[in-house]
Order: structure tokens, then sequence, then C-alpha cells
């Protein structure tokens, strides 16, 4: 059986509604989501033996509305996308979702980190942060040591 445009219309409508639902609730901030300030974005972290380096994707972002705080294990991102305002009205929008306002993330790292010597760098739309470990932290070998066994008593 061939579907024609009309036998196809319904389930279109069904669907476009079912996407709707799911942005709506998952993706779009609500009240009931338990991030506060409604937006986040995504990361990714990684580790070596020295650092921890944290990537956060962050388009079309200014370096200068990056704030970065570090303490002991935790490190907290936000940013505040300030929309422009246009000149000429082109037009209304059907649909926006290039957000507007602020979003943070806060992360606890495995083990503490030396805030004093974070560095950050934004490339292409990507923060990316280098957190060295803190020398307690960081796992050391150690060798065991033989003893000469104690000379027996006549």
């Amino acid at each position: 059986m061939q579907l024609t445009r009309r036998d196809q219309e319904p389930w279109m409508r069904l669907r476009d509604a079912m996407e709707r639902l799911f942005e709506d609730s998952f993706i779009m901030s609500g009240p009931f989501l338990p991030f506060p300030t409604g937006k986040m974005f995504p990361i990714d972290i990684s580790e070596n033996d020295n650092n921890y380096i944290v990537e956060a994707a962050l388009p079309g972002q200014k370096p200068e509305d990056i704030e970065i705080m570090a303490m002991g294990d935790t490190l907290t991102i936000r940013t505040t996308q300030k929309r422009e305002e246009k000149e000429g009205k082109e037009g209304r929008y059907v649909r926006q979702e290039r957000f507007e306002g602020e979003m943070s993330r806060t992360i606890t790292l495995p083990s503490a980190i030396d805030p004093d010597k974070v560095q950050a760098t934004y490339e292409h739309g990507v923060l990316k942060i280098e957190l060295p470990k803190t020398q307690a932290q960081q796992s050391k070998r150690i060798q065991v040591q033989t003893k000469e066994p104690a000379p027996a008593s006549p």
C-alpha cells in the first residue's frame, strides 16, 4: 500500500507534537528540572598524571563574559549570554532556541586541585581548563625496602 500525502499528515502532526513535548519537558528549562539556572552546557573531563582537563562547549561567548572559580576539589564555570539588539526588525520569530541569560556548571573533581596554577583558554567556542592536581593528591610509587635478617644468636 502506497501512502499518499493525506495519509502521512496525521502521523507527521503526531510526530511534531511528540518532539515538542520532549523538547519542552527535557531540553527547555522548567520549574521541575533539578538545574536552578535552567540551562547547562556540555562538558568533557579527562585526566592525566598531573592535571584534570575540562572542556566546555560555549559557542558565541566572549571570554570576558566567562567566570571560572576553583577551590579545593570544586570548579564552577559561569557565563551570561546576552542577545544583541538589532536596529531593524526583520520579522517575528517562529522559533527561538538561542539561550539568553546565565548558565553555570559546578563540578566536583575526584581530588583537590591547585587553584593558583589553573590555566584557561578559549578557542573556537570551546573553553579548555587545565587544573593541576595538588602534590598531596598525586599518587607516588613507594619502593619497598628490604632489611637484612638479624644475625642468629649463639
